[in-house]
């Protein structure tokens, strides 16, 4: 009962913390946001491989008479995010 009751605290006085951060400056967003594109797609080429991979122990095993396995899809080049542009001033 002491673990629930110093867990809620402690997660009540981390929430508390988090509100009293001031909003992130656009360029430090626009860094946050490349670095989770690049992130992504860091997971999209994983999985790409990961893809091959198995394809090719598939291959290794296959009895004859069974469909080869699914072609795996390259993921497009990398490209940045492009910044909202700024509204216009009327």
């Amino acid at each position: 009962m002491k673990k629930i009751i110093a867990f809620t605290i402690g997660a009540l006085v981390a929430s508390s913390a988090f509100a009293f951060f001031p909003p992130l400056s656009p360029e430090a967003q626009a860094a946050a946001d490349l670095k989770k594109a690049k992130t992504d797609y860091a997971g999209k080429v994983g999985a790409f491989k990961l893809c091959q991979v198995q394809n090719k122990i598939a291959d290794q095993y296959k009895v004859s008479g069974t469909p080869a396995p699914a072609a795996c899809v390259a993921p497009p080049p990398f490209v940045a995010p492009v910044a909202a542009a700024a509204p216009a001033a009327k």
